[in-house]
C-alpha cells in the first residue's frame, strides 16, 4: 500500500500518513488544524512485513484502509522516579 507522509512544523515528531497525496479530506478538521503547517516528507510503499522506525506497519495499513489516515504521535517521555536515600 502506497502512503504519503507529512510532518508537522508546529510539533516535533508529529507525522500524518494519508492514502492519497495532498488529500486531507478524511482527516477530521480539528485534528488537521492541530498539525499547523505541514511539510511533505516522503511517499512510502507499506507492507505488513516492512519495518518502520516508530510504528508497526500493519497498524498503519489498517488505519489507512479504515480511515484514510494515520497519526504518528511524538514519543512520550516518562520521567524516571527519584531515588530517595
Amino acid at each position: 500500500m502506497l502512503c504519503f507522509i507529512y510532518k508537522s512544523l508546529k510539533k516535533e515528531h508529529l507525522y500524518l500518513y494519508v492514502d492519497k497525496k495532498d488529500d486531507f479530506s478524511k482527516v477530521p478538521e480539528a485534528l488537521f488544524n492541530s498539525f499547523g503547517k505541514m511539510e511533505f516528507v516522503m511517499d512510502l510503499e507499506l507492507t505488513p512485513e516492512r519495518k518502520l522506525a516508530k510504528e508497526e506497519a500493519g497498524k498503519v495499513i489498517d488505519s489507512l484502509m479504515a480511515k484514510g489516515f494515520f497519526v504518528q504521535l511524538p514519543p512520550v517521555h516518562i520521567p524516571m522516579p527519584l531515588k530517595i536515600q
